[in-house]
């Protein structure tokens, strides 16, 4: 009996933490997709440590089991602090931190962004880190989920988001 509920617990521990997303840098998700017919699209979580509902999307959509599975399966998941200070080499460019007023910013920040430095912005890139869209604001699982599938299983190239998520009607 004691062997039963220790495997019981066990499974349930490691259920739980398969869910778990696994974060990577921008220098890792960036070397993944170097990786020829291994390559996923990459998905950019840019926050800010004082940011309160960056941190609310973090525990209540990005640790929804089903979202957290469907994002790992589909894209290279990047967490990146728009006012982080260290220098980003990418795309023949080195992006530096800016300072400005109280607080400043990430160049690669301001980049993925487009300028609108707003948090939290989550953005979407294909395989080839080109920008599919930046998706700002807090998003609940559910919306997100949609909002991620529109890009992970390529709807967007065959839909506009008006008719996929009927917004239209």
């Amino acid at each position: 009996m004691r062997t039963l509920v220790f495997t019981i617990c066990l499974l349930f521990v490691f259920s739980v933490n398969a869910q778990d997303i696994q974060w990577l840098s921008w220098e890792e998700a960036v070397a993944l997709t170097q990786n020829e017919g291994n390559a996923k699209k990459v998905f950019v979580d840019v926050y800010t440590d004082w940011c309160g509902w960056c941190k609310k999307m973090d525990k209540d959509t990005f640790q929804n089991p089903e979202v957290a599975q469907y994002m790992q399966e589909n894209f290279y998941m990047v967490k990146f602090d728009a006012e982080g200070k260290d220098p980003i080499e990418f795309d023949g460019k080195t992006f530096k931190y800016v300072p400005s007023g109280r607080r400043g910013y990430h160049e690669l920040a301001a980049a993925l962004l487009q300028n609108r430095l707003s948090y939290p912005t989550v953005v979407f890139l294909d395989k080839d880190l080109k920008m599919l869209s930046p998706v700002p604001g807090y998003q609940k699982a559910k919306p997100f989920l949609k909002i991620a599938r529109f890009f992970g299983d390529d709807i967007y190239k065959d839909q506009d988001w008006n008719s996929y998520s009927g917004a239209g009607k």
